[in-house]
């Protein structure tokens, strides 16, 4: 179901306190059937999701895709807050200001947001999609994604080097051609090394995904959820076991379940065509409730 690239419209929400940057793809064929608001993993970027939203944008839904506070061309937080409760009120400002109640698409830490800030508000999501994460997550795999992070502080020679990282980090995915698509996840800095596009303050609160969102709130948050929601798990995924899909399964009426083979924890990066099928088959329900 590939889809020829279609660049999104740039938007600017006022967050808590920060400036949030995304892209926007009005619906077209037949829309709108509503907003879609796309959140990112740590450390990724809006673009991660650019060939999931247009193609939802040609299905009829609004997208939007917004980086995170201190990511991506999003404001830097000036008190360093990365806490998954400025996240939910980031995150709350900018459904205010869309005025409607979008489904939220949320990868791991974008995911985490979603859940505790539906869960403990009540009034942000029309439903939930949520991208490899759940309450309870693996610790080796967390553990993993800090260890990447965390690594070259020192930045990049180029940007095979970031290639190289990238691929050691998610070896069963398929190498691109060149690695010139990962000029929007990093930074040319004035030293001529290149820097993840992201502040570093961030790696100083928790371990992503759950950015203080400890168990025992997401758990609780999860078992107030009353949308429809769906899980996309990577089928090799070491942050969401099978109990953690079960627990989520049990605390969330009615919630759905997809793994997508042959894709570890970043799902819609491994294989983007059936990650964003799941997804709209999905939607198409969510549209017709």
């Amino acid at each position: 179901m590939s889809e020829p690239p279609v660049a999104g419209e740039k938007v600017a929400f006022d967050g808590a306190g920060v400036r949030l940057i995304g892209d926007r793809w009005p619906a077209v064929g037949g829309g709108p059937q509503g907003t879609a608001l796309l959140l990112h993993g740590g450390g990724q970027t809006r673009h991660s999701w650019f060939r999931t939203a247009a193609t939802l944008a040609s299905r009829g839904w609004n997208a939007i895709a917004i980086d995170a506070r201190g990511h991506g061309d999003s404001d830097w937080a000036p008190d360093g807050d990365y806490s998954i409760g400025a996240l939910v009120a980031d995150l709350a400002a900018v459904v205010t200001a869309l005025g409607e109640r979008p489904v939220l698409v949320g990868a791991s830490m974008g995911g985490m947001t979603s859940l505790v800030g539906q869960g403990e508000r009540g009034d942000l999501a029309r439903a939930l999609v949520l991208v490899d994460i759940a309450p309870k997550i693996e610790a080796a795999g967390v553990a993993r994604i800090t260890a990447f992070m965390g690594a070259n502080r020192d930045g990049f020679g180029s940007l095979e080097e970031v290639a190289e990282a990238v691929r050691a980090y998610n070896p069963h995915r398929s190498r691109p051609p060149s690695p010139e698509g990962l000029r929007k996840n990093v930074r040319l800095r004035e030293d001529g090394r290149w820097y993840w596009h992201w502040d570093p303050a961030f790696l100083r609160i928790s371990a992503e995904p759950t950015r203080e969102a400890s168990y025992e709130r997401a758990r609780g948050a999860a078992a107030r959820v009353r949308v429809p929601t769906m899980l996309v798990r990577g089928e090799q995924s070491d942050i969401v076991s099978d109990d953690g899909v079960a627990e989520l399964m049990d605390l969330i009426p009615g919630c759905r379940h997809v793994d997508v083979s042959a894709t570890g924890h970043m799902v819609a990066g491994d294989d983007n065509d059936v990650f964003t099928r799941r997804v709209l088959e999905f939607l198409t329900v969510v549209a017709h409730d």
